[in-house]
């Protein structure tokens, strides 16, 4: 059993697809089947069920699934102790982000990152502050940045930054001309909101706090799986939303959004790293470019 061997079956495992994990590994079909197949044959069981085009675990191979990641996160760390070792000169750190520091910042921090440490490859998965934590939990990642809270015991949380949040609209949008209490305006408009789980949502969730409402007070228009989505409904007039400013700055600027002027509750950017995982020199370093500071490069929202 080789650690190709395993890191292919946890692909094939994870996508229940064996050519999407080809394409994903960069390797052919033929040579990820021939793996599994290796790996059935050598031990004499089954791992997958083939049900027509598709494949699905057994209660083997779901048993097997576990102690292969585990595997591979102790040989990842393994890696990290040998790269710190070598100066730098070669290893890879795997970053899982949510959206908006994972669209908005993370990519600027990662060139700087390679430019001091070219041997270094730096991976990036985005998703939900949910899906970070999930992937920092399993060992798919090292390094963790969200800007939702994040209650899990197995997980280290440093704090880095304060987000800068706008309330937005349209500039044709009827709402804008509605007066009254903040709390009664917040009410009678319709919401653009991103899905559970997401820093962003958990944001306007609390700024309706805020004003003593909550989501169920309000008029969803749309629910919608990404900062982009929301910010260009809310430009084509779908209703209002709260967004970082990260998001929202440069469709301000351009006047496709307004921004309205109210008090709005504060949140943190955050670090993420698992308690028990080997914390290279290179993920120091890392953590020391995204923390704003003498050495760290300072966040967009705080250089308009």
């Amino acid at each position: 059993m080789t650690l190709e061997q395993l890191r292919i079956f946890v692909a094939v495992a994870e996508r229940e697809h064996v050519t999407q994990a080809a394409h994903d590994l960069h390797l052919t079909q033929s040579a990820v089947s021939a793996a599994i197949t290796s790996l059935e044959g050598r031990y004499a069981i089954k791992l997958f069920d083939r049900i027509g085009r598709r494949i699905a675990l057994t209660d083997a191979g779901r048993t097997f699934l576990e102690e292969a990641k585990a595997i591979l996160v102790r040989a990842t760390d393994g890696e990290a102790v040998l790269s710190d070792l070598a100066d730098f000169r070669r290893g890879e750190l795997a970053i899982a982000a949510s959206q908006t520091i994972g669209t908005y910042w993370i990519p600027r921090v990662i060139q700087t990152f390679r430019e001091s440490f070219p041997g270094i490859r730096v991976t990036l998965e985005l998703g939900n502050t949910e899906f970070v934590a999930g992937r920092l939990r399993d060992g798919a990642a090292l390094l963790g940045f969200v800007e939702g809270p994040v209650d899990e015991p197995s997980l280290a949380v440093d704090h880095l930054f304060e987000d800068e949040l706008v309330l937005v609209a349209a500039p044709g949008d009827p709402w804008l001309a509605r007066r009254g209490n903040m709390s009664d305006r917040l009410r009678s408009a319709r919401w653009v909101l991103r899905e559970k789980g997401s820093g962003t949502r958990v944001a306007l969730e609390q700024t309706l706090a805020h004003y003593g409402l909550s989501a169920e007070d309000v008029d969803v228009a749309l629910e919608l799986p990404s900062n982009e989505t929301v910010r260009i409904a809310v430009e084509a007039g779908g209703g209002v939303t709260v967004l970082s400013h990260m998001v929202a700055g440069a469709a301000l600027a351009a006047g496709t959004l307004v921004q309205v002027e109210t008090p709005l509750p504060g949140r943190g950017f955050h670090a993420l790293r698992h308690r028990e995982r080997y914390f290279g020199r290179a993920a120091a370093a890392f953590v020391d470019l995204v923390r704003p500071g003498p050495f760290g490069m300072r966040p967009v929202s705080a250089t308009r």
